[in-house]
């Protein structure tokens, strides 16, 4: 007898509270992997593919659920908890470097939050303009939109990316067990000290370099450059200081380099390539406004396909509303008439910037984030220098980090709605899922950021965070402090004319292998090399199908053993 065929009636599942639950869960992971290892390597990685892959062995494989509009919500919730990983791991360490931790993280939260809000309800009326009139290409969203479309697949994707995270785990479990955290592989095979030939033991600096692909091969040449052939020549010179000298200033070769030369040098890249890619992006700027000013002018902007304008007017005053709330109250030392000010112009350039960078994702997968956060933050520094340094640093970085949090939403959200927009997903049930997901993210990361840094410090070895290094650089250096300027402005000098080259992003990737430890790049250019070796000999599907999923399984298994030690070294040390 023939088994009876089930045909499915009525709309396939959607928005439903278990694809919003597996979102929150799979966004705290997600949030919690990614945030830790951005403050290892200073850029972050966007999660909704992992999340799709993820949603699929557990919405298919584990409670047999076949709907892929379903698992895409899921991703969108678990990728809005996500946004605030780049968001406030790019602005909120610089206030723990500068030692400025005499803030409320209640009011920082909340404030995180309504720049959260306040970036999804001023991107969802271009959505109908960039996506279904522009048809942007938003290549992140078609990757996301190619896994969902692969139901059968993304459950065997999910059982390697848990295969990795397992491996990750061990690895990293036994080398914090252990405190075996380098390999000195340049002693064994004869290097001079100056080549720093130390390897960091960390399957999750292979995974994102494996992720990242060619597009991080610039930011291996970077560290190549500085210890493989500046040092050399330094050395060849005669310009390195003496053992003697070295001991006088209690360092090694190789602290002296990284710290005195190459760092500052490095972070002067960092601001330089960042703020030279927004002068680039000038064309796409222009046509955001563009966008914008066709947006308003069509009926159909705003359709029953989006949420209601009305509640988007809602939305963003209140947020606007609670900002200015915010920041009046985030120091004592603030006034009314400024802090009106902070608030107003901190929600313009939300709007602005998020707007910008979703033109610049859409068309070439490459956003400016550090730099727009680096303009928001000098903008609201120079509003409230008068206040008193500390008064002054933690006001704008407060609302500077709202409107990072603000602009990373926007970039979400967009490259969401381009997957749903593939699938035949409801762009209003996709708005009101990302909105769903923006207020816990704030709360998982700044709770990451103090368990991070009772362990481990900000800014340390173990945990450089460079962006916030950057940050706190460019503070000091507006309010007067002591900082090697020749060398930032060398620094921003070369990052500038790197970025100038037409490479996205390239003065940026070169300074962070320039500011970071040499250890990790090193260990970094081995997922790199090895994503080379896949794509040239295997297939560029190879990467999609086996290596990309086992690559985000080695950064889950290994932040989240490193979060369980941090949290164990807070316990052990206030037992």
């Amino acid at each position: 007898m023939a088994e009876k065929q089930i045909i499915r009636t009525g709309p396939y599942p959607e928005l439903t509270l278990t694809a919003v639950l597996v979102g929150y869960g799979l966004g705290i992971l997600i949030a919690l992997s990614i945030g830790y290892a951005s403050l290892i390597l200073g850029f972050s990685i966007e999660g909704s593919e992992l999340a799709a892959i993820l949603g699929f062995g557990i919405l298919r494989g584990l409670l047999n659920r076949n709907s892929i509009i379903e698992n895409n919500i899921n991703q969108t919730v678990a990728s809005a908890v996500n946004g605030a990983s780049a968001g406030m791991m790019f602005s909120v360490p610089a206030l723990f470097i500068l030692g400025q931790t005499d803030f409320n993280p209640v009011v920082l939260v909340f404030s995180t939050i309504a720049g959260g809000v306040l970036g999804v309800a001023f991107i969802i009326p271009l959505r109908k303009q960039m996506i279904d009139f522009e048809r942007l290409t938003y290549p992140g969203g078609v990757a996301v939109a190619t896994v969902l479309r692969s139901p059968g697949a993304g459950v065997h994707k999910a059982v390697l990316l848990i295969g990795g995270a397992a491996a990750s785990a061990v690895v990293h479990f036994f080398s914090q067990s252990y405190h075996v955290e380098n390999w000195n592989l340049g002693v064994l095979i004869g290097l001079p000290e100056y080549m720093n030939g130390v390897w960091y033991l960390s399957l999750l600096t292979v995974g994102v370099g494996y992720i990242a692909g060619k597009g991080g091969f610039f930011f291996i040449i970077g560290g190549y450059v500085c210890y493989w052939v500046l040092a050399p020549m330094l050395s060849a010179a005669g310009l390195l200081p003496e053992p003697a000298a070295l001991q006088e200033m209690g360092t090694s070769l190789t602290g002296y380099l990284r710290l005195s030369l190459f760092r500052p040098v490095g972070i002067g890249m960092l601001i330089g390539g960042a703020l030279t890619g927004i002068v680039l992006a000038l064309p796409l700027i222009r046509s955001a406004v563009h966008s914008m000013q066709t947006a308003s002018k069509l009926k159909t902007g705003i359709s029953q396909d989006e949420m209601p304008i009305k509640l988007l007017y809602i939305a963003i005053a209140a947020a606007t509303l609670l900002l200015f709330v915010i920041a009046i109250h985030s120091t004592a030392e603030m006034g009314i008439i400024r802090g009106s000010i902070m608030a107003l112009l901190g929600t313009l350039w939300i709007w602005v910037a998020g707007v910008i960078l979703s033109e610049c994702i859409g068309r070439t997968n490459w956003s400016p984030l550090s730099g727009m956060t680096l303009i928001a933050v000098t903008i609201l520094i120079i509003i409230s220098s008068g206040l008193g340094d500390k008064a002054a640093i933690i006001s704008s970085v407060m609302v500077g980090a709202a409107a990072c949090v603000a602009m990373a939403q926007a970039t979400d959200l967009m490259l969401d709605l381009k997957t749903g927009y593939l699938v035949g997903a409801t762009p209003r049930k996709q708005q009101i899922a990302q909105l769903l997901g923006t207020w816990l993210g704030p709360i998982v990361i700044m709770i990451l950021i103090y368990v991070l840094h009772d362990a481990y410090k900000l800014g340390s070895e173990r945990l450089p965070a460079p962006q916030g290094q950057a940050l706190a650089s460019m503070i000091s250096g507006i309010l007067g402090g002591d900082v090697p300027v020749q060398k930032y402005v060398a620094g921003a000098g070369l990052g500038a004319l790197l970025s100038a080259s037409g490479v996205g992003g390239l003065g940026v990737l070169v300074g962070l292998g320039f500011y970071l430890p040499f250890n990790i790049v090193l260990t970094y250019s081995l997922g790199t090399v090895l994503r080379l070796f896949t794509d040239a000999k295997l297939g560029h599907r190879y990467a999609d199908d086996v290596g990309i999923p086992v690559a985000a399984g080695l950064i889950v298994g290994e932040a989240l053993v490193g979060v369980g030690f941090a949290i164990y070294f807070i316990i052990t040390a206030s037992a």
